[in-house]
């Protein structure tokens, strides 16, 4: 037993040595960009990725929050279980998350897809729907990153076949973009913090005299 533990923790080691992580960045920057214009970021997955989505969602609109600017929008589509349940019901399973989008996602707006397989029907079904209002595509995905690939502006492929290693880097992901994304929007909102002091410290002198 504690020799597959041993094991099961130095492969995922050897994981995180060889993620893309230019990547990443790139990723973070295009979430940022949603957020400066006022867009939505929508966030889904199944099972395991289920729970990234929704605890990525929680950590973004909360653990990112900087005075003086504005949060990041989130949804996280597996959260809505009356939902999701009547468009599995009255469709069927592989429109559960496309029927949300065409309700909700807008032009500008950025879809984050979360799948270990790549091949997950109703998470390709959503990327089509969000293709066709025009947001921005970003992936979460396995080593080879199956159909899911094609079909995303940005797909970051974690380099491993084992789906549990896969599910362990996405939640890896999605807290270091949200903890990068934080310091870089606290560092950015400094120098408007000095220039307020500085002016708070700062008395003039109007001579009224004439």
């Amino acid at each position: 037993m504690r020799d597959q533990i041993e094991r099961y923790w130095s492969e995922l080691a050897a994981v995180t040595y060889n993620m893309p992580y230019a990547l990443m960045e790139q990723a973070a920057e295009l979430m940022l960009e949603c957020q400066q214009r006022g867009g939505t970021i929508f966030v889904f997955g199944n099972g395991g990725s289920a729970a990234t989505a929704s605890h990525f969602a929680c950590d973004l609109a909360k653990g990112t929050r900087t005075n003086g600017l504005p949060t990041f929008r989130v949804v996280a589509l597996t959260d809505n279980v009356p939902l999701l349940t009547a468009w599995g019901n009255d469709t069927n399973y592989d429109r559960v998350f496309a029927e949300q989008l065409v309700a909700l996602v807008r032009p500008g707006d950025l879809v984050m897809a979360i799948s270990a397989s790549g091949n997950s029907p109703n998470v390709l079904e959503a990327v089509a729907a969000a293709r066709l209002a025009a947001a921005t595509i970003v992936s979460l995905t396995g080593r080879t990153g199956g159909q899911l690939v094609a079909g995303s502006d940005l797909a970051i492929c974690v380099p491993s076949d084992s789906i549990e290693q896969v599910e362990d880097a996405h939640l890896i992901i999605a807290h270091s973009l949200c903890v990068a994304m934080r310091d870089y929007l606290r560092t950015a909102t400094l120098p408007q913090a000095q220039y307020a002091r500085s002016l708070a410290g700062h008395t003039t002198t109007i001579d009224t005299r004439t």
